[in-house]
């Protein structure tokens, strides 16, 4: 699995530039396999990159801005989502990816899977001898 992440590398915005760098550099601290795709000097990106990002996930004016980010076809999200994945530590959620071993993620689905293992009720095994 690719994500991929579209960029455009001429913006007149500084605020876009930002979240680019900062989605690219997060990406790159956790060693995610990863393609920029430059939405303002490829017009293909461009166009494949506005139809598919979901209805309800595009600004009023119907375009949405970069960084916009998918797994392989599969809609992700965009800066907003990211940072909100960042800060609650379920990045590789967000991207579709399994967490590494080791990692925070992994280590609160690992919890999380104990805990329901607990909560299994007693006698919840049956054993049946003949």
């Amino acid at each position: 699995m690719v994500i991929k992440v579209f960029l455009a590398s001429s913006s007149g915005s500084t605020a876009i530039k930002k979240k680019q760098q900062d989605v690219v550099a997060f990406l790159e601290a956790l060693k995610v396999d990863y393609t920029q795709l430059d939405i303002a000097c490829n017009e293909a990106n461009r166009m494949w990159m506005r139809q598919n990002v979901p209805e309800e996930k595009k600004p009023a004016n119907g375009i949405p801005l970069p960084p916009q980010i998918f797994n392989e076809e599969s809609y992700c999200g965009d800066y907003d989502t990211f940072f909100d994945a960042k800060e609650d530590n379920t990045v590789y959620a967000f991207l579709g990816l399994p967490p590494p071993p080791g990692s925070k993620q992994a280590h609160a689905e690992q919890e999380e899977q104990e805990e329901a293992d607990d909560e299994r009720p007693e006698g919840a095994y049956c054993f049946f001898s003949p």
